[in-house]
């Protein structure tokens, strides 16, 4: 490279500084996007093959895509002469915010992560009757599995008092408690005894004793 510049015109010399870091950021960012499309297809093509569902490829997806993006973008501001040290500095900079935020967030990425094992170790399905147990003994929240995205796993009621209802359990709940799965539909629960009528009371209740007429020669 050095040979060559010392045969070029001193004009050309002085562009050859903006045109080869120029075609290098260009290479960076072409291969970016040529290594996404590539591991997309990969994670598509693996996610039809092991039936992966749609709720863990979408995040999949939006991960390799932003590590991608990170990673050209370190390697375009290096090309532009910024220093190792001021990317060091600045990637700890967010690596210290971004540890900071995931604390604070702890509860909602904690149903994140419940929610991809979900999808992976499938302790139950979309259309699964499930009963959400505090213990073995006690009955829970019971219904049919209508939905489950990255926070909440919904449930469709029949049971309730006012018809259909929707219970929305967090995925990190699932993991807590004890979770019951039926086999098809779980049998109704058992009817409640008939209340008592104040009238029923009164027929049931025992006829008091006459009281003994006096005799001629008085009471006995």
């Amino acid at each position: 490279m050095q040979l060559l510049t010392t045969r070029l015109p001193a004009w050309m010399q002085d562009w050859l500084e903006v045109i080869v870091p120029s075609v290098q950021i260009l290479l960076i960012l072409f291969a970016a996007w040529l290594l996404q499309r590539v591991l997309r297809r990969i994670v598509r093509r693996a996610s039809l093959r092991y039936q992966v569902p749609d709720e863990l490829v979408v995040p999949m997806n939006g991960l390799i895509r932003w590590i991608i993006v990170a990673s050209a973008l370190l390697l375009v501001l290096e090309r532009m002469g910024v220093s190792a040290t001021v990317l060091w500095t600045a990637f700890t900079g967010f690596a210290t915010v971004g540890a900071v935020a995931f604390f604070a967030a702890w509860s909602v990425l904690s149903n994140l992560f419940c929610a991809l094992l979900i999808f992976t170790v499938r302790p139950f399905r979309i259309g699964d009757y499930i009963e959400v147990l505090d213990t073995a003994e006690k009955p829970g929240a019971k219904g049919r599995v209508v939905d489950i995205n990255l926070l909440y796993t919904t449930l469709e009621d029949h049971a309730g008092a006012h018809g259909s209802a929707w219970l929305q359990i967090p995925n990190a709940l699932v993991f807590q408690r004890v979770v019951r799965r039926f086999h098809g539909v779980p049998p109704p629960p058992a009817p409640l005894p008939p209340a008592a009528t104040p009238g029923d009371a009164v027929e049931s209740a025992p006829a008091a004793p006459a009281p003994a007429t006096p005799g001629p020669f008085g009471t006995p």
